[in-house]
């Protein structure tokens, strides 16, 4: 029977060849889910012998990480700031990008009232109504099985009384006024999808298709969002975007318009003002 060890470290040279990135750190997950441990107790058994009963299932496993498909639905799990939500083909795997998003909010004062567009697995809704509880959030989505798995994941957080999940075309259902308004949509150009890793394309195609330059959508909400918006809007967006998106902002009357950087520098973040 092979170690913990000896089966992290072959795994580890089999991702590598096969373009996985983080490839230790992959096999590290996978075969903690399959031992039913955190991934750092893996540490406590290196000489572990592991039988069939384990191998078998991980191989399973391993193949299909070998083979794209990503760590986050083989997990069925993914970490965003600081929870663990569900995560499958429903949604789009929330990434580091929209956690910096959330962190550059919660940094400012919790408005009254909060719309999440486009919430998907509801990372975003749910991040900020845990930290601000007497903030009314509500989030939409135009898929029935986004908001599938957003429910789930309130009922994991324990937010299912907190965060209204509705399904909308954008703001078609939002009524009121929300004084921030935040906004992770689709915004890959439709002809750049089919360069993106194999393991991006996993994603339901709509929640990374932008349109024909990426800002379809994003240019929609700006122009409906006078309507009900009266105070900050927040989105993310593509990093070649912030100076077109920022005329249409300028266009319908918002203010303070400013772009913010993630963290490998790349425009990511538009944040504006309105009423």
């Amino acid at each position: 029977m092979k170690s913990v060890l000896e089966v992290i470290t072959a795994t580890t040279a089999y991702f590598l060849k096969c373009g996985i990135e983080s490839p230790r750190l992959n096999i590290e997950h996978l075969l903690a889910h399959v031992l039913g441990k955190k991934r750092m107790d893996l540490y406590l058994e290196f000489d572990r012998p592991l039988d069939e009963g384990v191998l078998e299932p991980l191989r399973g496993l391993v193949k299909r990480r070998a083979a794209g498909e990503p760590l986050q639905h083989l997990l069925g799990t993914v970490e965003f700031c600081g929870h663990t939500l569900a995560s499958d083909r429903r949604a789009l795997i929330p990434r580091p990008e929209t956690e910096q998003l959330c962190e550059l909010l919660l940094a400012g004062p919790p408005p009254r009232r909060l719309l999440d567009v486009g919430t998907g697995s509801g990372a975003i809704a749910l991040t900020l109504a845990a930290a601000w509880p007497a903030t009314l959030v509500e989030a939409v989505d135009v898929s029935e099985e986004a908001l599938a798995l957003a429910r789930e994941n309130a009922a994991r957080l324990g937010l299912a009384e907190r965060v209204a999940l509705v399904r909308s075309d954008l703001l078609a259902a939002a009524t009121g006024e929300f004084d921030l308004l935040v906004a992770n949509l689709p915004y890959v150009a439709t002809a750049e999808i089919p360069t993106l890793s194999a393991e991006v394309q996993r994603d339901p195609r709509p929640a990374l298709d932008g349109g024909a330059d990426g800002t379809a959508l994003l240019r929609r909400l700006i122009a409906d969002a006078p309507r009900i918006l009266r105070g900050r809007l927040a989105l993310e967006i593509g990093h070649d975007q912030a100076a077109s998106l920022g005329t249409v902002l300028a266009g319908h009357n918002f203010q303070d318009i400013r772009s913010v950087s993630d963290y490998q520098g790349r425009d990511r973040f538009l944040f504006a003002t309105y009423g």
